[in-house]
């Protein structure tokens, strides 16, 4: 008969250090972790981007931008003004400026107008001035969420912001906010500080010279003055006008944004 010799202490093996995490292992939970950042970036911007479609903007990135930019610099000068007002209280002859002046296209495109897109790249490949192609909807979506620049990560966040905004917004809001945050001038956001600023009126009584000349100096309007508008700037409100009655005036935009409400 074989008798087993009884365990002991010197006969238990030690511990064996634990096995380590192979590179697989470690690669799945990275992407696993990258996927929940991933969902909780597109519910945050999903939220936002649709709470933002029906409450007045509080403000926008470009705006925070701008004035931590002026403390920064401790510039003394800088005074912010902004003020929302609700499409029903702006001159319709401010949205048809911007219309004709940046997208005439805007009614029927959903946020990108490759034509002008392939326009400008031919351009620029010819001339030193790099002309751009955003529409009125991607100047939202990088005035609202983002910062300026060129690069190919801001370029995407800008469309995947332009496609949500079309989304979840009608025309009339994205128009309505893009007058609201657009820069007309150092610390000016929106065309209603755009008017008290230049015009020394709201922007319910801008009439069409002064709606042109305030979307004249969007392309630059750190550079430009609405007040003083150079000879570059009133020949371009001039041609702006001429769009807007070819157009066919504010009343063109009335299939499009409806009547304004009574109140």
């Amino acid at each position: 008969m074989h008798i087993f010799p009884r365990h002991s202490a010197k006969n238990v093996p030690p511990n064996l250090p634990p096995r380590r995490k192979g590179f697989s292992h470690r690669l799945r939970s990275f992407f696993r972790l990258a996927f929940r950042w991933f969902a909780c970036f597109l519910a945050a911007t999903m939220a936002i981007t649709l709470l933002f479609r029906w409450v007045p903007l509080p403000g926008s990135s470009l705006m925070a931008q701008r004035q931590i930019a002026s403390l920064w610099q401790k510039n003394k000068e800088y005074r912010f003004r902004y003020q929302w007002v609700s499409m029903d209280r702006i001159s319709p002859y401010a949205p048809l400026a911007a219309i004709a002046s940046e997208d005439q296209k805007f009614f029927s495109h959903m946020g990108f107008d490759f034509d002008a897109i392939e326009k400008a790249w031919e351009h620029n490949q010819r001339r030193k001035r790099v002309h751009g192609a955003s529409t009125i909807s991607q100047q939202v979506a990088k005035n609202l969420f983002l910062w300026p620049g060129r690069s190919f990560i801001r370029k995407g966040l800008e469309v995947y912001f332009t496609l949500l905004i079309e989304g979840l917004w009608p025309k009339r809001r994205i128009l309505e906010v893009y007058l609201n945050v657009a820069e007309f001038g150092p610390g000016i956001f929106g065309v209603e500080a755009a008017s008290r600023a230049y015009f020394h009126k709201p922007a319910a009584k801008l009439n069409s010279a002064e709606a042109a000349i305030l979307a004249a100096i969007l392309p630059s309007p750190l550079r430009s003055n609405a007040a003083r508008p150079s000879g570059y700037i009133s020949e371009r409100a001039w041609h702006i006008q001429r769009q807007m009655r070819l157009m066919g005036g504010p009343a063109s935009l009335r299939k499009h944004l409806g009547a304004p409400s009574k109140k």
